[in-house]
C-alpha cells in the first residue's frame, strides 16, 4: 500500500482536504477544519515563503490521506546544530494502521537527514496516548517536557 504513496509539498488546492485531516479526530474536531479554510490559504502562504518550513502531504491515488508540517530551525544550542520540528500529523481515519504514518515520517525524516539536520523533534497532545505510542515505535523518546501558552 505505501509504495503507491507519493509525497510532496502541500499546494493550495489541498486545503480542503487538509482541513478534513486536521478535524478528523476529537481534539481537532473541536478547532479545525474547512470553516478555517482562509486562514489556513494565508497560513499555507506564509509557510511558502518561509525558508525551511513545508507542509508535505501524503497523496493515494488522488487523494490527500495524511500530512504533516515540517520546520527546519537553526539554533545556537548544542554547538549550532540546526534541528527539524514535526507538527500536524495526520492520516486520514479510514486510511490508519496501513502504515502511510509510518512512511510519512520515514519520508519527513530524510528529508531532515538531507538538510543536515542533527535532531528530530516533536510534541505530541498528551489526550492522544495512541500518537504517544506510534512516536515511540518510531525511535522518539520522551526526553523534555513541553509546555505551551495560550495567548
Amino acid at each position: 500500500m505505501t509504495s503507491n504513496i507519493i509525497f510532496r509539498e502541500a499546494q493550495k488546492a489541498d486545503l480542503p482536504a487538509i482541513a478534513t485531516l486536521l478535524s478528523d479526530d476529537a481534539l481537532g474536531a473541536n478547532r479545525d477544519g474547512v470553516q478555517h479554510l482562509t486562514a489556513y490559504a494565508a497560513a499555507l502562504e506564509a509557510i511558502q515563503a518561509q525558508k525551511g518550513n513545508f507542509i508535505i502531504v501524503a497523496v493515494l491515488g488522488a487523494e490527500v490521506v495524511g500530512m504533516l508540517q515540517l520546520t527546519l530551525i537553526p539554533g545556537l544550542s548544542r554547538g549550532g546544530m540546526l534541528r527539524a520540528q514535526i507538527e500536524s500529523v495526520r492520516v486520514s481515519g479510514k486510511h490508519r494502521g496501513q502504515k502511510i504514518g509510518h512512511a510519512l515520517f520515514e519520508h519527513a525524516i530524510g528529508l531532515a537527514r538531507e538538510a543536515r539536520c542533527g535532531l528530530v523533534q516533536l510534541t505530541t497532545d498528551k489526550q492522544r496516548p495512541d500518537a504517544l505510542q506510534f512516536y515511540e515505535r518510531l525511535g522518539f523518546t520522551a526526553s523534555h517536557e513541553g509546555m505551551k501558552l495560550s495567548l
